[in-house]
């Protein structure tokens, strides 16, 4: 296998595995509802969440993360001695295109979701200290704006910062420029809620104990 055939190869697996719309099956599967017709018509866990409840948003959610987990590991493992860098830059290149198949996935139209919590699973297991800061600020921004969108906003800044500046620069320009191309996904994905957001209409984010109203 060539530099170009492999990362071909790792590309093409991080999109596959960040493409499947675990956001629809599950409507679909538990409660027979294309989620893309509901809420925000978004296939994330956050209008799983606030469509069909907390338990099948949560879920949504830790598939989410789990999938970009496993395209950076997917990435490292498939990289051979013909891909171009080591197998720490080649799961990099699995966290992009994990985020590019969530948000553009074709299994469901290229219709796909923000990519926050795949980008989260992602970059936690690619970058783990810039990745974890950038989570604790999503923590307190959505703890003070009550805005799932802000937190995603913030942790995409911070992350896309953060891994140029040292201590979290150790792990070289791909880290950086791949948690930049990741970042800028995540604010791009985001374009319709900042709008929002600069309108005052922005939906808050409430925790919630129902099991939420969405019928086939």
């Amino acid at each position: 296998m060539n530099a170009p055939a492999a990362v071909a190869l790792v590309a093409a697996v991080g999109f596959a595995l960040g493409a499947l719309p675990f956001g629809l099956w599950v409507g679909r599967l538990v409660r027979g509802v294309d989620i893309r017709r509901h809420g925000s018509g978004n296939l994330g866990a956050t209008n799983v969440y606030r469509t069909l409840g907390p338990g099948l948003g949560l879920t949504v959610f830790a598939l989410d993360v789990a999938k970009g987990v496993t395209a950076v590991y997917a990435g490292r493992a498939l990289a051979g001695p013909a891909f171009p860098g080591d197998a720490e830059s080649a799961g990099l290149l699995g966290a992009l295109t994990a985020v590019l198949g969530h948000s553009f996935t074709p299994l469901a139209g290229f219709r796909g979701g923000k990519g926050a919590a795949t980008a989260a699973g992602a970059m936690l297991a690619a970058t783990p200290a810039a990745s974890s800061v950038a989570l604790v600020g999503f923590v307190v921004a959505v703890a003070l704006t009550h805005r799932i969108s802000v937190g995603s906003l913030t942790a995409a800044v911070l992350l896309g910062t953060l891994l140029w500046a040292a201590p979290f620069a150790w792990q070289g320009p791909a880290a950086a420029w791949m948690g930049t191309g990741v970042a800028v996904l995540i604010i791009l994905r985001h374009l319709p809620n900042i709008r929002r957001l600069l309108r005052g209409e922005e939906p808050p984010f409430r925790l919630r104990r129902d099991v939420g109203q969405a019928q086939p």
